[in-house]
């Protein structure tokens, strides 16, 4: 093999392994002794060290690690606080539904429409910070309310809640319908 191969099998190794890899592992890898692996890691090394490159290998007590350079942290903290973009299954997107239409809402409120327990769909939209807590029913057991975030505003494009596009009477009669058949359907199972 020509150095620029044993260059690019070294690059792929510390890419792909992520962590610091011992230099005896990358020469047994290489199938080269200790000393011909250290010379290319150098060489490589060198080459990452010009402006040119945002990544560098260091050298960790023997073992070598490709990593950002400190000059690149700023874009990597940028990348890393833009919002993630997360994807809503319909049992979520369901629940996500119920509760902007009929907030505040408690889990037990948006099972009974839904026919279904709803605890992970309300989990996962408090993780995405779409729902969250508004407060508690004066109850009895006290249970939690729940309502839209401003999260959910921005994600969905609307200034408030009653920007929320409304339904008309036959929709609604339709989807009581559809609603009141599954759960007849989940009853005959």
């Amino acid at each position: 093999m020509r150095i620029e191969e044993y260059e690019a099998a070294v690059e792929a190794i510390l890419f792909a392994m992520g962590d610091s890899v011992e230099l005896s592992k990358i020469a047994k890898a290489l199938e080269l002794s200790e000393k011909e692996t250290a010379s290319i890691l150098r060489n490589l090394s060198d080459r990452y060290k010009s402006d040119a490159s945002g990544l560098q290998i260091i050298e960790l007590d023997g073992a070598y690690q490709m990593c950002t350079k400190v000059s690149q942290y700023e874009y990597l903290i940028r990348i890393a606080k833009q919002p993630k973009k997360h994807a809503l299954t319909d049992v979520v997107l369901e629940t996500l539904s119920i509760v902007a239409y009929k907030q505040p809402v408690t889990r037990a409120e948006i099972e009974k429409i839904r026919g279904v327990s709803c605890e992970h769909a309300i989990n996962r939209l408090v993780d995405y910070d779409l729902i969250r807590e508004i407060g508690r029913l004066d109850a009895p057991g006290r249970p939690i309310l729940f309502g839209t975030t401003e999260e959910f505003l921005r994600c969905f494009g609307v200034q408030s809640v009653d920007d929320l596009p409304s339904l008309d009477p036959e929709q609604m009669e339709e989807m009581k319908q559809e609603a009141q058949e599954e759960v007849q359907l989940k009853l005959n199972l």
